[in-house]
C-alpha cells in the first residue's frame, strides 16, 4: 500500500468541516479519505 500526503486543500477542508462540527467518519466520506487519516490530521 503506498502513502500519499493530504494535499493542502484536503487539510483546509478538514479543518472548516471539523470547526463546522462534522464527524471525523462524515469527512471522510466527504473527501474519500479514510476516518483514521481525518483523526491523524485532527491531531495535528
Amino acid at each position: 500500500m503506498s502513502y500519499m500526503h493530504l494535499a493542502e486543500y484536503d487539510r483546509y477542508v478538514i479543518s472548516y468541516l471539523i470547526l463546522a462540527g462534522y464527524s471525523l467518519r462524515e469527512i471522510g466520506r466527504r473527501i474519500d479519505k479514510h476516518n483514521t487519516t481525518i483523526s491523524s490530521e485532527n491531531t495535528r
